[in-house]
């Protein structure tokens, strides 16, 4: 699949990078066409001629050297694909603000290939909230993240933070080279999952029972048809990644918010899978509130309608999904929420089914578009409910000559 594959590696100031010389090698027998841009910080911990002679190919590490100047705009249109492995956390800052001040920096903000980020940090760092914005930030312009991995770290502390193993990066790319074939393929698709968590004080939430359960069936699902997917999740029990699948993390119905109307305009298809939160805290105490009084009230403000908000966007070449989950006069909540909220289809589930939403592996659906199709699918596993989602959301695009 990476034979012939034109692949750009970029390599931070990271003691990961010992990694990635792993990593080339893999790439290089796989028969991957390579060339290697590096950062100055890079060469402290591995050396330019180590990569060229695994490369068999080309390494930058400069703008301009006594001879040349190196032509960072025809390296981010001759690459398939580029790779930064590791990403340091000074150039994931760099990448979200888009600084330039070295030779990648100048190859990632020409690139017109996609771009696979793999973060290397130690887990302080992963975990600071600058980190956690400039991760929402990348994932937002489109670029891949491969999530970190958990294990000894250069501190001498275990936690997360560890660059993906090069065998990991290797099964990502495959499968991305993969999706290319199936009926999704150059489709991009935004999907979000599970709950939000709405903060009262620092140890004290609004949530619901949401298990994210649908959403990441869904992303799974329609990577396997080809797409190009990023999940956006909500805080969910089960943080497992899904291969080839970008997932965003966020908390709040603000952050889910935040992170899907930039990603909006540059997808093809929009799942709002999530069971977002509808109020939040009018206030959040900075301290734990302690237990006095009898009686305690809060007050509560509208958080942002992601749907709808994402149906006033939404251009003519785009589709979008939404979800209802209804307690009585299902249909009619449904078809309102359809209209209302622009939405192409709306998906309903009840809680008066047993075994369907909140909590379980089974769900049983009914799909209804705007044009008075309607689809009823019987109790199942959401892994095979994505799949009878994902055939109409085919059909659907097949119906209306979004697919070429």
């Amino acid at each position: 699949m990476l034979t012939g594959k034109k692949i750009l590696v970029g390599i931070t100031g990271s003691i990961a990078a010992y990694k990635t010389v792993g990593l080339v090698r893999l790439l290089a027998k796989a028969g991957a066409e390579l060339k290697v841009v590096m950062t100055p910080d890079a060469k402290d911990f591995v050396t330019p001629l180590t990569l060229g002679t695994l490369a068999k190919g080309e390494v930058m590490t400069d703008l301009f050297d006594q001879h040349a100047w190196a032509n960072h705009v025809m390296l981010g249109r001759w690459a398939d694909l580029m790779l930064v492995a590791p990403l340091s956390c000074n150039t994931l800052a760099k990448m979200a603000h888009g600084l330039c001040d070295n030779l990648l920096m100048a190859v990632y903000l020409s690139a017109t290939c996609p771009v696979v980020l793999a973060p290397a940090m130690d887990e302080d760092m992963w975990r600071h909230p600058a980190t956690r914005e400039n991760l929402l930030k990348v994932g937002s312009f489109g670029n891949h993240v491969i999530p970190v991995e958990r294990g000894e770290l250069a501190s001498g502390l275990v936690g997360e933070g560890r660059m993906a193993e090069p065998e990991s990066i290797l099964a990502w790319m495959h499968d991305f080279f993969a999706r290319g074939e199936g009926p999704l393929a150059g489709k991009k698709v935004l999907v979000t999952g599970g709950p939000t968590h709405e903060p009262i004080d620092p140890v004290r939430f609004i949530g619901n029972r949401s298990s994210g359960k649908m959403g990441m069936a869904l992303a799974c699902e329609l990577a396997e048809r080809g797409a190009e997917v990023t999940l956006v999740l909500g805080p969910v029990s089960s943080r497992q990644e899904i291969p080839g699948v970008t997932t965003i993390h966020v908390e709040t119905a603000h952050e889910m918010y935040n992170a899907c109307v930039p990603l909006f305009e540059g997808v093809d298809i929009a799942i709002m899978a999530a069971a977002v939160a509808d109020y939040t805290s009018a206030t959040v105490a900075g301290e734990k509130v302690k237990k006095q009084q009898d009686t305690w009230e809060l007050e509560l403000v509208r958080t942002e309608d992601i749907l709808k908000e994402l149906g006033h966007r939404k251009q003519a070449h785009q589709l979008l999904v939404g979800f209802a989950l209804e307690t009585q006069k299902e249909k009619e909540y449904a078809l309102s929420k359809l209209l209302s909220k622009n939405a192409d289809l709306i998906i309903l589930n009840s809680l008066r089914d047993e075994g369907a939403g909140f909590g379980y592996d089974t769900n049983k659906i009914t799909i209804f578009d705007r044009k008075g199709g309607e689809w009823t699918f019987g109790l199942k596993r959401k892994e095979a409910i994505a799949v009878d989602i994902v055939d109409t959301i085919i059909l659907q695009l097949e119906e209306t000559k979004h697919l070429s």
